[in-house]
C-alpha cells in the first residue's frame, strides 16, 4: 500500500483513488510509454519517454545530452513528476456535462538519480527491450560501449504514486434520463497491427510478435515427407513471387495474376490482417527436402463454436502440380482439423469453371454439396458459382487411409 502524502492526496473524486501496489506495478507494466515532468530554470518541461518497471523502482530511458538527464548528475538527483494513462473508452451521457472517459492513470512524484554503474545499466535497458517484447533482448546485438555512454537511464523510487481511475456507464442527473439522446460507452483498446519487416530483412516474425489466438486461429509449423507448413510472413514475398510466375496458376484464383513483388506483398499483408481479424490462418508451403516455398494455403470460415472450418486460397507453382505435395499438404491441414483441433466438418469452395480443383478435392474423399450461385467475384469482376464440398469426421478415417496410400507411391515424383 503507497502511503497518502500532500502531493498524492485526493482533492477531488476520492472513490477513483487506488493506493494499492499491485494496480499500480500492472499499469505501468501494461502501458509503453510515459511523460516525464521536471523544471529547467524554474520553467516546468514535459518529456514523452519510454519507461520500464523492476521491482519497486521505474526507470526512465533518455539521452545523456538531455537537460533533465544533466540536472540529474547532481546530488540528491532530479525532482519530477512521471504520469501514464491508458484509455479504455470514451462516455457518452446526455449532457454535454457529463461527459467522460474510462481510463487507468498512474502519476509518482520523487526525486530520479542517474542511473551510473554498468551492470546495472544494461540490466536494465535489456529488461526495456523485452518489455516490446519477450525474448528480445536475447534476439538483438546488445549495446556497444560508446553506445551505451550515449544512452541515459533515470532511476525513480516507487514511493510516493497515486492510481486513478474510472470505468462504467455515464452518470446522468436524473431529471436528464428520460432525454431522447444516445448514452453510453464506447470502449477503445490498443491492438497490434501486422508487422513490417524492414528492407534486406528475410527471417520470419518472431514468435513475440505474433498475436496470441485460439488454437483454431494459429498457423502451428507442420512437416511431411515432401512438403512443409510453415506461418505465412512478409520475408515469403520474393520466393512466392517466384514460385506462382505462370498465370496459370492464378487463372481461378480470387486474385489477379500479380505483376511483381509489390503485388504479392499486398495479398501477404491482406492475408495476415485477416488472420488477426480472425477470418483466416494463413501458410506457406515449402519442399522439405531443399527448403524452396512452393506456393500457400489457409484455414478460413473458422467457427470454433460449431468445430468447423474451410481449407481454400490454396496456389502452388505449376513445376508442383500432380506431385505429392498437395495431397500431403492437405493431409497435414485434415490431420491438424480432425486430430489437434477437434473439428467436425471442413468445408472447401472451388469456382464451377475449375474443374482440375473440383476433380482433386474429390480425390481427397470430400463429398460435393451443392452450387453457391453468383457465390463470388473474380479478378475479372465477373460472378462465380461456387461448389461447395465437406468432409465430416465420419468421413476422416477412410479418407485419411486413403491419402496415405496415396502419398507413399508419389514419393518417387515429388
Amino acid at each position: 500500500m503507497f502511503a497518502t502524502t500532500d502531493r498524492t492526496a485526493a482533492s477531488r473524486y476520492r472513490e477513483r483513488i487506488d493506493r494499492r501496489q499491485e494496480p499500480a506495478h500492472d499499469l505501468l507494466d501494461e502501458a509503453y510509454h510515459c511523460v516525464l515532468g521536471f523544471t529547467v530554470d524554474g520553467e516546468p518541461r514535459l518529456l514523452p519517454t519510454l519507461h520500464v518497471r523492476i521491482g519497486d523502482t521505474l526507470y526512465l530511458h533518455g539521452s545523456t545530452g538531455s537537460r533533465p538527464l544533466l540536472a540529474a548528475r547532481a546530488e540528491p538527483g532530479l525532482p519530477v513528476c512521471v504520469a501514464v494513462t491508458q484509455l479504455d473508452g470514451l462516455v457518452y451521457a446526455r449532457s454535454q456535462f457529463h461527459h467522460s472517459a474510462n481510463y487507468r492513470s498512474a502519476v509518482v512524484h520523487g526525486v530520479a538519480r542517474l542511473v551510473a554503474e554498468e551492470e546495472t545499466k544494461r540490466r536494465v535497458l535489456a529488461a526495456l527491450v523485452d518489455k516490446v517484447g519477450p525474448g528480445r533482448a536475447a534476439d538483438t546485438r546488445p549495446p556497444t560501449r560508446r553506445e551505451l555512454a550515449e544512452t541515459a537511464v533515470l532511476a525513480l523510487p516507487l514511493h510516493e504514486v497515486t492510481v486513478k481511475r474510472r470505468s462504467g456507464a455515464p452518470v446522468d442527473d436524473e431529471a436528464d434520463l428520460d432525454l431522447p439522446y444516445w448514452a453510453g460507452v464506447l470502449p477503445l483498446r490498443q491492438v497490434a497491427g501486422v508487422p513490417e519487416p524492414a528492407a534486406g530483412v528475410t527471417v520470419p516474425v518472431p514468435e513475440y510478435l505474433r498475436p496470441v489466438t485460439s488454437p483454431w486461429l494459429s498457423a502451428e509449423p507442420m512437416r511431411g515427407d515432401h512438403v512443409a507448413l510453415e506461418p505465412l510472413d512478409a520475408s515469403h514475398t520474393e520466393a512466392l513471387y517466384a514460385a506462382g510466375a505462370d498465370e496459370e496458376v492464378w487463372r481461378h484464383l480470387g486474385s489477379a495474376t500479380p505483376d511483381g513483388p509489390a503485388d504479392v506483398a499486398g495479398w501477404v499483408t491482406a492475408a495476415l490482417r485477416a488472420q488477426l481479424a480472425g477470418e483466416r490462418v494463413p501458410w506457406v508451403q515449402r519442399c522439405a527436402r531443399t527448403g524452396t516455398v512452393l506456393g500457400s494455403t489457409s484455414f478460413y470460415e473458422v467457427d470454433p463454436e460449431r468445430r468447423s472450418l474451410a481449407i481454400g486460397y490454396t496456389w502452388l507453382g505449376r513445376p508442383w502440380w500432380r506431385t505429392g505435395v498437395n495431397t500431403e499438404a492437405k493431409l497435414l491441414l485434415l490431420d491438424r482439423a480432425f486430430g489437434a483441433l477437434g473439428a467436425v466438418r471442413v468445408v472447401w469452395h472451388t469456382d464451377i469453371r475449375n474443374e482440375r480443383s473440383q476433380r482433386a478435392i474429390e480425390r481427397l474423399g470430400a463429398r460435393r454439396e451443392g452450387v453457391l450461385r453468383m457465390h463470388k467475384q473474380r479478378a475479372d469482376g465477373s460472378w462465380r458459382d461456387t461448389v461447395q464440398y465437406a468432409m465430416t469426421e465420419q468421413d476422416w478415417p477412410d479418407a485419411r487411409r486413403l491419402l496415405r496410400d496415396r502419398i507413399r507411391p508419389a514419393a518417387s515424383a515429388a
